[in-house]
């Protein structure tokens, strides 16, 4: 009898089966949802210099409230050169190089200016603030500015840019090739007849994978014949870092995976998940490529795409964190005592509160079409009342 494992050790077995694949270079433009492979370290400090944060007029606090004689200008890009003293201004502009001796900026809206004569109004004071940016307030030559593993978004990929890159080592980019299994699937769009159904699954865990770095291989949909699944997962195997099939994991005389696999040398390393839905998920390899059985109800195939798929692609694409992390929030109904395996609720989460969904049948989708969390049931938790706090892994 397989012995049926808990969440958390599957997880933590899953990731021993795989690595960090090794790092390659991308044009900054293309490292939107990368990892970092190694940490980021500034080749340039920034600002180089003080600038200006305002428009207005670079001068000093000893004069204030002036008057100054307004003797250059300086514009970004194009700084003043020459040096204040005491009773002068420059005219400056945003992002404009503050001038040497200067210590302030009298901004725009508070001057009074009479041809080259300048001088605050009452709107100023030497203790406002002094609106220039020092040198190296953002970072300086040499700090580490982005840590080994940061998923890299637009913030990211701009502070890339400040710091004098153009390209980023990232992790890798595992291939997935997606399988769905059954004689009862026929692709999405086409018709069907009342022994059919479309398969969702597949474009479903596309979706998934559309924000992850990975390139995906189209597994097509393979039929309950032991030798075409051979064939098809022998063929794929030798093109892909991970194979995730769904469908065909149970143990019915019609799911053949697991045999399919065990045919054409594939080790499995475990079998049944402690956890609802998602129980029949399996994992091994064939050869170095990861083979990952989900669920064929669409709902168990997401939650456990959600716990790991998803994690372990993160893992081999360089993430330091791969896994959904948990928050808490206020249930707003009674939930029921935990059994033997850890629940995945879907729900609705909004400001604190979380309210489980009337539908966790694992078949149906339009459920899973309104959840934006997965509301979290302990192995053998107590029951508890509406109004206590839960454990939810939120949805993208």
């Amino acid at each position: 009898m397989v012995r049926m494992i808990s969440v958390d050790e599957a997880q933590a077995r899953l990731l021993a089966l795989a690595s960090p694949l090794p790092p390659i270079e991308v044009e900054l433009t293309r490292a939107v949802g990368h990892y970092m492979h190694g940490p980021l370290v500034a080749t340039r400090t920034q600002p180089a210099a003080d600038l200006s944060a305002m428009d207005g007029y670079a001068v000093t606090s000893a004069d204030f409230p002036g008057p100054w004689r307004v003797i250059g200008e300086s514009a970004a890009g194009r700084p003043f050169l020459g040096m204040l003293h005491a009773g002068e201004a420059v005219r400056i502009f945003t992002g404009a190089h503050v001038p040497k001796n200067a210590d302030r900026i009298l901004i725009q809206e508070n001057a009074a200016r009479e041809g080259e004569i300048v001088h605050a109004t009452q709107d100023q004071s030497p203790a406002d603030k002094p609106h220039i940016q020092h040198a190296g307030s953002d970072f300086l030559t040499g700090a580490e500015i982005l840590t080994q593993g940061a998923l890299l978004g637009a913030g990211q990929i701009a502070l890339a840019a400040m710091a004098g890159y153009g390209k980023l080592c990232v992790g890798g980019r595992p291939r997935v090739a997606v399988v769905a299994t059954g004689d009862e699937l026929v692709a999405a769009g086409t018709q069907c007849t009342a022994a059919q159904i479309p398969s969702s699954n597949s474009p479903m865990l596309r979706a998934m994978l559309s924000n992850l770095p990975c390139d995906v291989i189209d597994g097509g949909i393979l039929p309950d014949d032991l030798a075409a699944l051979e064939a098809s997962l022998a063929h794929l195997a030798a093109q892909a870092d991970v194979i995730v099939t769904t469908g065909g994991a149970s143990v019915g005389d019609h799911d053949l995976v697991q045999p399919a696999l065990l045919n054409i040398g594939a080790k499995m390393d475990f079998w049944k998940v402690a956890m609802r839905p998602g129980k029949p998920l399996m994992a091994g390899k064939i050869g170095d490529t990861i083979m990952l059985g989900l669920p064929g109800n669409p709902s168990s195939a997401f939650v456990t795409a959600t716990s790991f798929l998803l994690p372990l692609l993160r893992y081999m694409a360089g993430c330091q964190t791969p896994f959904p992390e948990l928050q808490e929030a206020i249930t707003t109904r009674d939930l029921p005592a935990g059994g033997m395996r850890a629940e995945y609720l879907r729900a609705r989460v909004g400001e604190g509160r979380i309210t489980p969904l009337n539908t966790q049948d694992s078949g149906l989708t339009h459920s899973l079409s309104h959840a934006n969390a997965l509301l979290l049931q302990p192995v053998n938790a107590a029951s508890r009342a509406a109004g206590t706090i839960v454990q939810y892994i939120r949805l993208p």
